[in-house]
């Protein structure tokens, strides 16, 4: 029904297991890379940025779309550094999710480091207020006051905090 860069739309015709059949709209997007680091004191690195779509204020992890035939891993380096000026260590894989799959197809591949060289100035320093390393034994009460909103950020620092914390 629409297609630009970013994502298609589609209608699709559905046979429910009971035999019914509906029309549903469905979003499909690309594959999304997601990266931090957790250093030796056990801070995380987050953004602090504001999403128009919900007018609201929260903590995130660098996060942008995989390109065409890029690795996801590469991506995931490559948007930590052009959103924070931090380049990781070795990522290695966290987590994989789909944050609204009665909707769209997104998946989210969730990468972290335990180590990161700061390399200047973020490039993509428009995407967020501040970037900062906040201590990891904070993520519990951040995500409980919502100021975690997006579901997958969340989920990608409550397993952080659960590997660890303990």
């Amino acid at each position: 029904m629409y297609e630009n860069r970013w994502f298609r739309v589609n209608l699709a015709d559905v046979r429910l297991p009971d035999g019914r059949q509906l029309d549903h709209y469905l979003i499909r997007l690309r594959p999304v890379a997601v990266a931090t680091a957790v250093n030796a004191a056990n801070e995380v690195l987050l953004l602090w940025r504001h999403r128009f779509i919900t007018d609201a204020w929260g903590w995130e992890l660098a996060a942008g779309v995989v390109e065409d035939g890029e690795d996801v891993a590469d991506a995931a380096a490559r948007e930590m550094e052009e959103e924070t000026g931090w380049r990781p260590g070795p990522l290695r894989h966290l987590l994989s999710v789909e944050p609204s799959n009665g909707l769209t197809d997104a998946r989210h591949h969730i990468y972290w480091a335990e180590e990161a060289s700061y390399v200047g100035h973020p490039e993509d320093d428009f995407e967020s207020d501040r970037r900062e390393w906040v201590p990891l034994k904070l993520v519990p009460d951040l995500v409980a006051r919502g100021e975690v909103p997006a579901a997958n950020m969340a989920a990608a620092l409550l397993l952080l905090h659960h590997i660890r914390l303990g």
